[in-house]
């Protein structure tokens, strides 16, 4: 299964590099299902890939003048104090056997995939629904766009804290919306908050795990490649136009976690 695997993170790093966001919601799956991980660790590994993966495809928006580090900042900011406390102080909270419903046990393990799966199915209607933003060129914050996308940004932390995700399905759309960023530098900008958001929550909790830094490092360099295929792609292609199928994966693939984890 592990050739797979490797083939998915190809892909998984081609997705980020396209549309900014959408791969790192694959990272886990991956992990769990093709490489044998079990789920908190593959929430660790998740990090460290989806990080090291957008630092690299954040450099050519970086480059291309595509990055609004003001931006980053009102965003990024509270995202990463919710990882942190999300890593430290929530999961160790989460019992390894959570309840138990008749021949049902929920553990920690089915607890976070399950999660997982929903968020997977949230990510999917963003991307499916038809975008009515307006990309609007002016970057004047207004306190309230401010406030609201701190807001987002705290969300977007606490459920990378908790199910190792980039959040850039959330990200995007946040900074387009509240903040008026053009498309191509929000996802330049997002690829930047996900990378500090996934590198901090991977650094800030891997004690709490034992990593194989030689399976770790090898899904990782496959994703930097397909990041830098996905980089050059988005020049050519229009991601937006792709993402509704990617959804729809995404959504088939949410549903298959959740029925594998609680009816099989």
């Amino acid at each position: 299964m592990e050739i797979f695997g490797y083939i998915a993170s190809v892909l998984i790093g081609i997705s980020l590099g396209l549309i900014g966001g959408g791969g790192s919601i694959l990272t886990v799956p991956v992990l769990v299902y093709l490489f044998g991980l079990d789920a908190f660790l593959a929430t660790e590994y998740s990090l460290f890939i989806v990080g090291i993966s957008s630092v690299v495809g954040s450099v050519s928006y970086f480059k291309e003048g595509l990055v609004h580090f003001k931006t980053a900042f009102v965003f990024g900011i509270p995202s990463i104090i919710s990882i942190f406390l999300t890593r430290y102080y929530i999961l160790p909270l989460i019992p390894d056997n959570v309840f138990i419903i008749r021949n049902f046990l929920m553990t920690k393990d089915i607890l976070l995939l399950l999660i997982f799966a929903g968020l997977m199915i949230l990510a999917s209607y963003k991307m499916i629904r038809k975008s009515t933003a307006s990309q609007n060129e002016n970057r004047d914050f207004q306190k309230n766009s401010i406030l609201l996308a701190a807001g987002e940004g705290s969300v977007v932390g606490i459920l990378t804290g908790l199910v190792g995700a980039g959040g850039g399905f959330m990200i995007i759309p946040a900074l387009v919306n509240l903040l008026k960023t053009p498309m191509k530098v929000a996802v330049g900008t997002s690829l930047v908050i996900i990378s500090l958001n996934s590198l901090i929550g991977f650094f800030s909790s891997m004690h709490n795990a034992v990593i194989d830094w030689k399976l770790l490092t090898s899904i990782s360099s496959i994703a930097v490649i397909g990041i830098i295929i996905g980089s050059q792609l988005s020049k050519k292609i229009d991601g937006k136009k792709l993402k509704p199928a990617f959804g729809w994966f995404i959504l088939v693939m949410g549903i298959y976690i959740i029925m594998k984890e609680v009816f099989f």
